[in-house]
């Protein structure tokens, strides 16, 4: 039963990233022209050259933050990396040993300890 509701969390979870497939693209593209455009901004010296790139990087802010739908399909890659490490890990179950003279052992090491 733990599995199946992996499967489907991790079903929809994949649904949602790939209908914000495009949103994710747009969204890395304006991050890539944001670096950019602080990088060229502090490199700069002139005023103006600092007021051109600080109002494009400005812009590309806005633009960038607008992208609600690719912080969504980054929360459903997360969500889909949860799933996939949780149906990859093994359940140990420990059984103690039903045995008397284990028991005995084991209890009489313990007592020996202290």
């Amino acid at each position: 039963m733990k599995k199946f509701g992996l499967f489907i969390v991790g079903l929809i979870a994949l649904f949602i990233l790939l209908a914000n497939v495009g949103p994710l693209i747009s969204l890395a593209i304006c991050l890539a022209i944001l670096y950019f455009g602080f990088k060229q901004f502090m490199k700069s010296e002139s005023t103006g050259a600092k007021i051109a790139w600080g109002s494009i990087s400005l812009i590309v802010l806005i633009v960038a933050v607008s992208h609600i739908p690719a912080i969504l399909g980054l929360v459903a890659a997360y969500v889909l990396y949860l799933v996939y490490k949780k149906w990859n890990e093994n359940d140990e179950i420990v059984s103690k040993e039903t045995d008397p003279f284990s028991n005995f052992e084991r209890e009489w090491k313990e007592l020996n300890k202290n």
